[in-house]
């Protein structure tokens, strides 16, 4: 949960006219010392990261359908990204890694699979 840029200068306002320490001004207005540290040097908050994906979902989407037992590495290989990127990307898009019911026990085998909320109506 993120303050209010007015809370926080409340409580800095509060610290500075009674001259109190920072445990005393955290302990007061009940929050973290940290936060009154942090809002001490930058008093507002950072923004959302939003940046675009490197990898073209619906070609994932594909790639999951055509190769749904590759690897994630050999995933990211096709696609020029990490094996992080790709793990983040399907679980963007819902897909999961589940065990094949139907292989040996001598040779288990995983399988991608798409939920059932991907699917068109």
């Amino acid at each position: 949960m993120t303050y209010s840029i007015d809370f926080r200068r409340k409580v800095l306002k509060v610290k500075q006219e009674e001259n109190l320490t920072l445990a005393a001004v955290a302990k007061r207005f009940q929050i973290a010392i940290a936060s009154v540290v942090r809002w001490s040097k930058v008093l507002e908050a950072k923004g959302t990261r939003n940046r675009p994906t490197k990898i073209d979902m619906e070609a994932l989407k594909q790639d999951v359908e055509l190769y749904p037992d590759a690897y994630h590495y050999e995933r990211a290989v096709r696609f020029g990204i990490t094996e992080g990127g790709i793990r983040h990307a399907l679980k963007r898009l819902g897909i999961s890694r589940k065990k094949n019911p139907q292989t040996s026990q001598s040779q288990p085998r995983s399988t991608a699979s798409l939920s059932k909320q991907n699917e068109p109506l």
